[in-house]
């Protein structure tokens, strides 16, 4: 990777972007002028942003009127877009499983604890 990209000359019209969850194992090397110099980092999404991203993820979902999505919301401190995501997909198959065709609140909790043991048995692969 290093040798491509200093094989990209100066008029070159090439523009990289790379991604990675763990930037404390990159090569340093990486990261130097010319190469990899720009770094822009997305932080996980607030109270707001995350009960806005379930709304989105479950606008297609029949909900059931007691869901309160900035309840939910509070309970997912530290998951990513990804992760809110999984919680709509676990709290869909929670009320089919259950043979309802609406989601409840519940489900939606049961959902977060779902995902939340899960992010927990990941975070011990990396350790």
């Amino acid at each position: 990777l290093l040798s491509q990209l200093d094989g990209f000359g100066s008029s070159d019209d090439v523009k990289v972007i790379a991604a990675t969850n763990r930037i404390d194992v990159l090569d340093p090397a990486l990261l130097r002028s010319g190469r990899l110099d720009r770094k822009v980092e997305f932080t996980l999404p607030d109270e707001e942003a995350r009960a806005r991203i379930l709304e989105i993820h479950s606008r297609r979902m029949a909900i059931h009127g007691d869901v309160n999505f900035e309840e939910i919301a509070r309970m997912t401190e530290d998951m990513n877009g990804a992760q809110l995501k999984a919680v709509c997909v676990e709290a869909g198959m929670l009320a089919l499983r259950n043979d309802r065709v609406y989601v409840a609140h519940e489900d939606f909790a049961e959902g977060v604890t779902a995902v939340q043991s899960r992010k927990k048995s990941s975070l011990n692969y990396y350790a």
